[in-house]
């Protein structure tokens, strides 16, 4: 009894003196550059029209860029910016694409930036639904589900 109670007090004393073990280092990785969007629609448009304006507000959780955009409901999707030039209002297309800074919502929306939907393959139909897949230049693709509406009153085109 002696011996197990000399050896369990050498056991304690080795114990206390020796450094305590450190707990590996949790790996601290950045979480994944996101863009959240929200609010996604379109107008709808007539049979056989020639595009569709689409909008839809964006929210990165760090610097970004919307690079493009890609729909099966038509034969492509354009970034494009209005603005005024000697009174007359003009849209033209983003090459590059559009920045989304850190935090800040984006919405692109009538009368100013905006998405359009190029060559529509069938009418857009108040009611119905278009998918419409962004990508950005850090924040993975994804994939929005933009309903078909009328702009609401005084949001003119």
């Amino acid at each position: 009894m002696r011996q197990i109670l000399a050896l369990s007090a050498i056991a304690l004393a080795i114990a206390a003196c020796s450094q305590p073990t450190a707990e590996p280092e949790a790996a601290t990785e950045a979480a994944p550059e996101q863009v959240s969007a929200t609010d996604a629609w379109c107008r709808p448009t007539a049979q056989g029209a020639g595009a569709a304006g689409c909008y839809v507000t964006l929210t990165a959780t760090a610097d970004d860029r919307l690079t493009g955009a890609a729909s099966p409901a038509g034969e492509r999707v354009e970034i494009h910016t209005m603005s005024m030039d000697g009174g007359v209002m003009r849209m033209r297309e983003l090459p590059d694409g559009l920045a989304l800074p850190a935090g800040q919502a984006v919405a692109l929306k009538p009368g100013a930036e905006h998405l359009m939907l190029m060559a529509p393959i069938a009418a857009l139909n108040e009611g119905e639904t278009v998918e419409i897949t962004l990508s950005f230049q850090s924040a993975p693709a994804q994939t929005v589900t933009a309903q078909i509406k009328s702009a609401p009153h005084g949001m003119a085109h």
